[in-house]
């Protein structure tokens, strides 16, 4: 928010400088961006008039005037279009000194000759001024403007624009009002508030009001103002303060509302009464109902927007923007103002559904003062008389107490303070800062208070924000640096627990690099990798290509692996865990899950290796790596697997032993689907896992088991099976049958071709047996092979190769 220092001043009566009213608004948490002077560095610029104007004789674009400044005349040469006789302008007299943002320093004015005629001095525009960044003539003033004043003065333009940075749950300082107060606490200043006396009605004059969404307008007041004149000047004071704080002069009941806004913090609206059919209704939009806004865009509501229309249409979005020829205009006589309080859930990103952002709506968003609008409306009544004229009817007010916020109370200990905040504050002084805040605070007992939380702080609802509060006010830099001190207990490790660090920088150590990417993603990505689930919508998304929550992480990998071939890099390597998010009846299922994808060569670019693209082993060597880690890979095998998001023939589950035969399914390791690959552009192998990060993590605690003095003894099988039949599932087999005696089981060959019929394979197992007290016997082994091809044979229908 933008605002005149010299106004915020004119509020509270303060000694400090501009640096200092700076530094203390930002350490209270007010962040100030920028403090810029209202106008350029100048001098010698008065108010002139104008007494004599003639086109110039050698020059259609100029004008020969005469400037009296009381005591004497001169004669301009000028080209502004509105130059004429009668108006009052600043006169920049000769000698004068402006600062012309074109310039490379100080511009003098001087004595001049422009085709010929001579001319005395230069008459200025705002933007000669450093009043505004461009100007389309002179900047005419108030006729009763004093004729030689310096501009400087007139204007008052020794002040300051300071814009502040507010977070979104200090709504309450979007104000002149809001800052005092908070100048007012920092500074132990006095408050000079003004004084809103109610307006005593002339008229009777009301204007039907209903209100349907009684929970997204819980107060709705409304005023009629007659015979009101328009075409009257908004006095320049006012122009002045909407200028500085960003907004520019329309008409006085425009400026009056939005003077109100930037004053008491109520943005108001002002309806050109003729022009309203039967009744103001304040409703919910009807669906794809149309509305050109005041800025002439179009636009199609849906039924969750609040809106305020009469009986036959749509008048604006509630909160947001008025609907074109709603508002007051040069022709209007007849006003109706309103103020209203609005729901900040029901307000709350309707603007920018819209592709707006609006004052009132910025307000709204983040929260009004419930109990402001009658205050504001007596307000702006009083300055509209006192502008245009007109007679005002009685305040109708709509409301309902039920859906208005609830005034909370709190209670605040002083041994709670010091225990927080390190440092021991006097009572007083607690009471001194929090009641300059507008806080009211009934002692209880010594060191104790109940705190009343005013209308306007949504923000306070316990005794730590209480605390932060005086904290924020008292001064964070004064807070002395303590060393907490606590009686900790050490957290317990679990041994069988992977660390998610080592899992990292295992990853990192294989030529990884770790992906962060949004929790939300494009719901056309979603439907690509997984369509089976449905997921869930953001309410307020940031985007429209962000708006769903992910279900798996291999959206955003495979996205960021495209982002960076595109830019050449092609050889890529990526992981990230995280959290998806699935929808399960009518909860929500949050998993924290890994994922990596590889495209490119196996090895990084070298000059002693062979280009080679990755393959499926590559990536599930890797994962192996991982399952290593926990000292649990025995726990994990891989069976033949679907996903929507791989290729067919090249996906396999990633399943936890619960049994030797039964287990579940915890991730899927594979390449891309070709048909994704094409949809996102993708040329060559991606190859990709994702799997459960808990079930990873889980390993077993390590335990010494002695060696055996016996000998191993080795046997190697050549069976030849079909096709179809998984190494995995003969390892199984044969871990059954040869329970404790069997040390390890290894493939070390497999072949197809010639020799073995067309649809069958030849599988080499080495079997290493051994047993742990005893020497094991020939014929004991003999048996034991013979049982364990017994049952390959009865149940995959293998046979010995021979």
């Amino acid at each position: 928010m933008k605002f005149s220092e010299q106004w915020l001043r004119q509020w509270v009566a303060l000694e400090a400088d501009t640096q200092e009213l700076v530094h203390k608004i930002t350490m209270a948490g007010l962040e100030v961006d920028d403090v810029d002077p209202v106008a350029g560095e100048f001098s010698g610029v008065v108010v002139g008039e104008i007494v004599a104007c003639e086109q110039h004789p050698d020059a259609d674009k100029l004008r020969v005037t005469r400037v009296s400044v009381g005591s004497e005349e001169f004669q301009v040469v000028c080209g502004a279009p509105n130059a004429r006789v009668g108006i009052r302008v600043p006169f920049a007299t000769v000698g004068a000194q402006l600062s012309l943002k074109e310039g490379p320093g100080n511009f003098k004015i001087k004595k001049a000759k422009l085709r010929g005629v001579e001319s005395f001095g230069m008459l200025c525009a705002e933007e000669e001024l450093g009043m505004a960044e461009s100007s389309d003539g002179l900047m005419e003033l108030p006729g009763d403007a004093v004729v030689g004043q310096d501009i400087r003065e007139y204007l008052n333009l020794d002040d300051k624009i300071i814009d502040v940075d507010l977070t979104p749950n200090r709504g309450d300082c979007l104000s002149i009002a809001g800052l005092a107060r908070e100048v007012s606490a920092n500074f132990l200043a006095d408050v000079s508030e003004i004084q809103v006396e109610p307006v005593a009605p002339a008229l009777d004059d009301t204007f039907k009001v209903s209100v349907e969404s009684k929970e997204g307008a819980p107060r709705f007041l409304t005023r009629v103002l007659k015979d009101v004149d328009v075409t009257k000047a908004t006095p320049l004071w006012m122009v002045e303060r909407l200028r500085r704080s960003g907004i520019r002069s329309i008409d006085p009941v425009v400026d009056v509302t939005a003077y109100v806004m930037l004053e008491l913090g109520q943005p108001m609206h002002g309806y050109d009464l003729d022009t309203l059919n039967g009744s103001l209704i304040v409703r919910m939009a009807k669906a794809e109902e149309k509305l050109v806004l005041l800025d002439g865009q179009e636009v199609s509501m849906n039924a969750e927007t609040l809106v305020i229309a009469d009986e036959k249409h749509a008048l604006g979005i509630a909160g947001v923007m008025g609907g074109e020829g709603s508002g007051v205009s040069q022709t209007t006589r007849n006003v109706l103002l309103e103020a209203a309080f609005f729901d900040p859930i029901v307000i709350a990103g309707k603007a920018r559904s819209y592709g707006l952002h609006t004052d009132a709506s910025h307000r709204f968003e983040r929260g009004v003062d419930f109990q402001l609008q009658r205050k504001a409306i007596e307000r702006a009544t009083a300055l509209i008389l006192e502008i245009c004229g007109g007679q005002p009817g009685p305040v109708s007010e709509v409301m309902s107490e039920e859906h208005l916020p609830a005034l909370s109370t709190v209670t605040l200990r002083a041994e709670k303070v010091a225990s927080l905040l390190g440092i021991t504050i006097e009572n007083d002084l607690i009471e001194a800062l929090l009641t300059r805040l507008g806080l009211e605070m009934s002692a209880t007992a010594e060191g104790e208070w109940t705190v009343s939380v005013p209308s306007w702080r949504f923000d306070i609802s316990i005794e730590e924000d209480l605390i932060e509060e005086l904290g924020r006010i008292y001064g964070y830099e004064r807070l002395p640096e303590t060393i907490p001190t606590a009686l900790l207990k050490l957290k317990q490790v679990d041994e069988d627990k992977v660390k998610e660090s080592d899992i990292r920088r295992v990853l990192v150590g294989r030529g990884y690099q770790e992906a962060v990417s949004f929790s939300f993603i494009d719901p056309k990505l979603h439907q690509l990798f997984d369509p089976r689930h449905e997921p869930v919508a953001l309410a307020n998304p940031i985007a429209s290509d962000l708006s769903v929550m992910r279900t798996t992480l291999l959206p955003g990998l495979v996205k960021t692996v495209s982002y960076n071939l595109n830019r050449q890099q092609s050889r890529v390597r990526l992981f990230e865990t995280g959290q998806t998010f699935v929808r399960e009846g009518e909860s929500l299922r949050q998993e924290n899950q890994i994922a990596a994808v590889i495209t490119g060569s196996r090895y990084p670019e070298s000059w002693a290796l062979k280009a080679e693209p990755v393959d499926f082993f590559d990536l599930k060597g890797d994962l192996e790596a991982l399952l290593e880690l926990g000292g649990a890979a025995g726990d994990f095998r891989f069976e033949k697997g679907s996903h929507d998001a791989m290729h067919p023939g090249q996906c396999a589950a990633i399943v936890r032993s619960e049994g030797i035969r039964d287990g579940k399914v915890m991730g899927h390791v594979g390449a891309l689907h070709p048909n994704l690959a094409k949809e996102l552009g993708l040329d060559g192998a991606v190859l990709m896992f994702e799997a459960s990060l808990e079930a990873i993590s889980q390993g077993h605690v390590t335990e010494f088991t002695p060696l055996s003095k016996f000998p191993e003894v080795r046997r190697d099988l050549a069976l030849i099976v079909k096709q179809d039949v998984a190494a995995d599932s003969l390892n199984q087999v044969i871990r059954e049958e040869a329970s404790e005696l069997l040390k390890d089981v290894r493939i070390f060959d497999v072949y197809a071709g010639k020799g073995i019929e067309e649809g069958y394979k030849s599988l080499a197992l080495g079997l290493t047996l051994q047993h742990a007290s005893r020497t094991l016997k020939d014929e004991e082994v003999n048996q034991l092979i013979d049982s364990i091809v017994s049952r390959l044979e009865s149940e995959f229908g293998a046979s010995l190769r021979s």
